[in-house]
C-alpha cells in the first residue's frame, strides 16, 4: 500500500468492527494467571512514570528498558530494581520489537516518534501503550488506526484520563441528559509562564551519553540545542513546544482538554477548525505560542479552547489551571482532575453537585493500566483505544494548522482529510530518510 493512501472512514470502522468482534488475534493470548511481559522505550518523564504504574500492576512484568540517554536508561534500572524487578537493557528500539518474549510495549518516546513505533510494533505482532498525542501529522495517526486493525493489536493510548472517575461521571451525566440540551462548550489551560520562558540556549554539541541522531529518527536533522531535546532536571521536556516534533500546548494540554468531550458525545469529530495564537510575551527560542484561542464547529455543538501560558485566571472560584466546561440549558458541568461539578443554571430544577477529593476517583494511571491489561488478555476494546487518541488528536492537530496558515479548515470524515486543497499537503508525514510509515 502507497503511504499517501487514503482509506475512507467507512472502511476503517469496517475493519474496528471485525478486530474486535471475531476470533482474528493471532499473536499470544494470555490466561488468567499468566504475566504479560513489557518492554519500555522512552524513559523519560512520561516513560518513568508508565514504568512506575506498571509495576502496581500484579499481572505486567516488566523486561526491557530503551532510552537514547544513558541517564533515563540507568534511572529507570534503579527505579525497576527498588520495585523488586530486573531489567534487561536494550540499545535500539528495533531490538524491543524483534524481541519475540516481549508481549507489548510502553512507548513514551517524543511525540515525532509515536505513529513509527506503533506501527512497526503491530508489525511486529506486539500489543502497544503509546503515550498522547497520538501522531504529529494526520496521517499518521491513520496508519496508526491501520496498522491496529491489519495486525490485530490491542492498542491503548495514554489518555489516562478516561480512566479516572471525575471524567466518567461527567460523561455519565452528559449521556444521561441531566444538564439538558448542550450547544456550547469550553476546554482551557492556563499558567504563570515568565517572560525570559525556558531562555535561549545556543545550539552546541549533544550530551556524550545521548545519541542526538536516533533522538531525532524521523523528524529533520537540526543542530543540538538543549531546548530542542528538552530534558532538565528543573522542567518538563521542552521538546514539545517545537514544530519538528509536537504542537505546543495544542497537542500536549489540549488532547487531555478535548478528549473528554469525545467521551461524552460519541467520539464525533468538528466539521470546521479556526484558530489564532502567536508568542505575545514570552521572548525564549521555542517556535509554539504562548497564547492561543481555536473554535471547533460541531454538528450538535460548538466548542472553545484556549491556551493562556501566561495569564491565570481562577474559574468557578476555584484556581484551576486547566479544565472542561459542558454548558446545557439546565446546568455546567466542570471537570478536571480534580473533581467533577454540576453548577445549576439560573430558575433550573437541577440540584448543584460535586464529586471531589474522592480517592478511588481521582486514580487514573494504574486503572488505565489495568484496563490495557484486561484487555490484552480478553482482546477486548480497551478504554483509550489508538482510534479515540486519533481523534482527539487530529483535532488538535487541525487546530495548529488552522493557526499555522491563517485559514479555516473543513474536516472530510469520509476521507480523513480536509476540504481546503491547499492545506492537505500539510496532513501528510514528511519523514527523513531512511525512515517509513509503512503499514
Amino acid at each position: 500500500m502507497d503511504e499517501r493512501t487514503t482509506i475512507p472512514r467507512r472502511e476503517i470502522l469496517a475493519a474496528a468492527t471485525t478486530a474486535f468482534t471475531t476470533a482474528l488475534f493471532t499473536g499470544n493470548v494470555k490466561g488468567a494467571n499468566d504475566r504479560i511481559a513489557v518492554g519500555f522505550i522512552g524513559l523519560g518523564a512520561m516513560g518513568s512514570g508508565n514504568l512506575g504504574y506498571a509495576m502496581k500492576v500484579p499481572e505486567v512484568q516488566p523486561v526491557a528498558i530503551c532510552d537514547v540517554y544513558k541517564p533515563h536508561e540507568e534511572r529507570a534500572v534503579q527505579a525497576a530494581k527498588k520495585g523488586g524487578v530486573d531489567v534487561k537493557v536494550v540499545k535500539d528500539f528495533r531490538d524491543v520489537l524483534a524481541d519475540k518474549s516481549i508481549d507489548a510495549v510502553c512507548i513514551s518516546t517524543p511525540d515525532h516518534w509515536h505513529a513509527y513505533m506503533t506501527v512497526e510494533a503491530c508489525k511486529a505482532g506486539k500489543d502497544v501503550y503509546v503515550e498522547k498525542p497520538s501522531c504529529t501529522y494526520v496521517e499518521e495517526g491513520q496508519k496508526m488506526v491501520q496498522a491496529a486493525r491489519k495486525y490485530n493489536r490491542v492498542v491503548q493510548a495514554g489518555t489516562m484520563q478516561r480512566s479516572g472517575g471525575y471524567f466518567q461521571k461527567a460523561a455519565e451525566l452528559v449521556k444521561g441528559g441531566s444538564i439538558g440540551d448542550i450547544t456550547f462548550c469550553h476546554a482551557f489551560q492556563s499558567g504563570a509562564t515568565k517572560k525570559v520562558g525556558y531562555g535561549n540556549p545556543p545550539d552546541g554539541n549533544p550530551p556524550d551519553d545521548l545519541n542526538w541522531e536516533m533522538w531525532q529518527g524521523p523528524a529533520p536533522q537540526r543542530p543540538f540545542n538543549l531546548n530542542r531535546w528538552g530534558v532538565k532536571a528543573a522542567s518538563f521536556p521542552t521538546f514539545r513546544y517545537f514544530w519538528d516534533y509536537a504542537g505546543g500546548a495544542m497537542t500536549d494540554w489540549g488532547v487531555h482538554l478535548i478528549d473528554p468531550l469525545h467521551q461524552c458525545f460519541g467520539e464525533v469529530m468538528p466539521t470546521s477548525v479556526v484558530a489564532l495564537g502567536d508568542k505575545y510575551y514570552v521572548t525564549d527560542n521555542t517556535e509554539t505560542p504562548d497564547t492561543m484561542q481555536a473554535t471547533f464547529h460541531y454538528p450538535k455543538f460548538l466548542t472553545t479552547y484556549e491556551s493562556r501560558t501566561c495569564s491565570p485566571l481562577p474559574l468557578f472560584g476555584r484556581d484551576q489551571g486547566a479544565g472542561t466546561t459542558i454548558h446545557g440549558t439546565e446546568a455546567t458541568i466542570f471537570v478536571n482532575r480534580s473533581g467533577c461539578w454540576v453548577i445549576p443554571n439560573p430558575r433550573s430544577s437541577v440540584a448543584a453537585a460535586a464529586w471531589e477529593k474522592n480517592s478511588e476517583m481521582s486514580q487514573m494511571n494504574v486503572p488505565h493500566w489495568k484496563n490495557w491489561v484486561e484487555c490484552i488478555k480478553s482482546r477486548q476494546k480497551p478504554t483509550s483505544e489508538i482510534e479515540t487518541c486519533v481523534r482527539s488528536s487530529t483535532t488538535c492537530l487541525l487546530a495548529n494548522l488552522s493557526m499555522r496558515f491563517k485559514t479555516r479548515l473543513d474536516w472530510d470524515e469520509a476521507n480523513w482529510t480536509v476540504q481546503q486543497e491547499e492545506a492537505k499537503p500539510y496532513l501528510k508525514a514528511r519523514y527523513r530518510s531512511p525512515w517509513k510509515l509503512e503499514v
